[in-house]
């Protein structure tokens, strides 16, 4: 068979021509002289039909008999080359499909576990290297990537460089009670929670800096939102006020939105995802509100049939519940800004003229998938950070080189950080976080 292979996602170049594909075989079905081969290559999903007169008429009588049971006999997921012509077909689900003239089998595929029949969650994250060959599963990585490449896209257009921290590290960013700890040749180390300290250096030195890659968070949490290990796209610019940078992350979101509508519309399409949705939060401007303004309408509306969240009073951090609430409430994505800074990192600015609160931002998003974003202006004051190191409980030694960057020509910058996953979860419309990572680790997960 001649191989000049052409990518599923391509065959409506080929219209009218012979083209050979190379794929694997997600469904089959059919009787008697004709066969259907519903086929995947990574690209997209596609149908094949195979007739049964037409590959005695091509091949003779015994080989086209032969061929077409080799056709019959396929199991799932069995990878192929099949040869054939492309043909348009409003009927198709897909608009085109193929008119099989040859066939050859490149690998079995015997008892393939994930048929088409419902499975529980924990078999199917057991068999996680197989779950991702179905089509919801590609849908979402495909929107991974797209969210990616357009992330990518929107730095390098605003000035970014990229700027890579590492993964080991002697001090914590976050919480020092969610860090992975390990053994660095006697000395103890941890895995990153972020990569913001180091891009602030880098920032000293680039300007405008990102990061992108894998951080990690010793969370016991069983949530729908979390996982112990997932990728973080980390900023930091200089000489921008707080208003300037929310209004670059409002930018960038709706860049990621937007990157995804172009770049992966049919996997939006196999997901069901309301793009009219999507298109709104691009369309309209993102909601701003302060910490206790929201408070203040959680406790207005706290008797309200749709206030499904606990008691909160001002000084309290927000549960799940009450970030589903507000931003269900605004419709749109929703800066809350300026929270206390007794529960927020010690590295961020103090709101001017209240030390209580402070110049942060975290973004929720819409439809009850919550915080996205966490950003936030840094303190410049060499003094004022070291004091805030101190009342943490910090060894100030351990963020030497942190403290460094405000004793040698300090300026006024801001930073953000964006989960991934959750980014992913919320533009596909998935229910789970887990689904958002080729392989997720949460808390009673580190297989496959």
């Amino acid at each position: 068979m001649t191989k000049k292979y052409v990518s599923i996602s391509d065959v409506k170049d080929y219209v009218g021509q012979e083209v050979t594909i190379g794929a694997w075989v997600a469904n089959k079905s059919g009787k008697g002289k004709i066969a259907f081969l519903q086929l995947r290559d990574g690209s997209a999903f596609f149908q094949a039909v195979a007739f049964k007169p037409n590959f005695i008429e091509r091949f003779g009588e015994e080989e086209g008999a032969a061929k077409f049971d080799t056709i019959k006999r396929l199991s799932q997921e069995t990878s192929v080359f099949v040869k054939g012509i492309v043909k348009e077909d409003e009927r198709s689900k897909f608009g085109y499909e193929l008119d099989v003239t040859d066939i050859e089998v490149i690998g079995e595929s015997q008892d393939y576990p994930i048929t088409p029949k419902e499975h529980g969650t924990d078999f199917l994250m057991d068999n996680r290297h197989l779950w991702l060959r179905s089509r919801r599963q590609a849908a979402i990585m495909q929107i991974r990537n797209a969210i990616i490449y357009a992330s990518y896209e929107f730095f390098d257009q605003n000035g970014f460089i990229k700027f890579d921290s590492p993964i080991l590290s002697g001090n914590a960013a976050e919480n020092t009670t969610e860090l992975f700890e390990t053994d660095y040749f006697g000395n103890p180390a941890f895995l990153s929670q972020s990569g913001q300290l180091y891009l602030e250096a880098g920032m000293m030195a680039l300007g405008r800096v990102f990061d992108f890659g894998p951080v990690f968070r010793a969370e016991k949490s069983k949530t729908r939102r979390h996982l112990t290990e997932f990728w973080m796209m980390d900023a930091e610019y200089p000489f921008l006020s707080h208003e300037e940078s929310l209004d670059l992350q409002e930018a960038y979101v709706k860049a990621m939105i937007q990157g995804v509508l172009d770049r992966a519309p049919q996997a939006l399409e196999t997901l069901e995802r309301d793009t009219d949705l999507l298109k709104k939060y691009i369309a309209e401007p993102f909601k701003r509100v302060a910490y206790d303004d929201a408070i203040s309408l959680l406790q207005e509306h706290a008797s309200d049939k749709d206030a499904d969240y606990e008691a909160i009073q001002h000084g309290d951090d927000f549960g799940s519940p009450h970030e589903t609430w507000i931003s269900n409430y605004f419709g749109v994505p929703t800066f809350v800004v300026n929270y206390p800074a007794s529960f927020k990192a010690f590295y961020m600015k103090p709101v001017p003229g209240n030390e209580e609160r402070v110049l942060c931002a975290d973004l929720l998003a819409p439809e009850g998938y919550g915080e996205i974003i966490g950003g936030s202006e840094r303190e410049t004051d060499y003094n004022k950070l070291l004091a805030k190191i101190e009342e943490e409980g910090l060894n100030p030694d351990d963020y030497a080189f942190y403290l460094d960057l405000r004793k040698y020509g300090s300026v006024p910058h801001c930073g953000f950080g964006l989960g991934l996953e959750r980014m992913v979860t919320f533009v596909a419309g998935t229910k789970h976080i887990r689904e958002a990572i080729p392989f997720p680790r949460m808390l009673h997960r580190i297989k496959p």
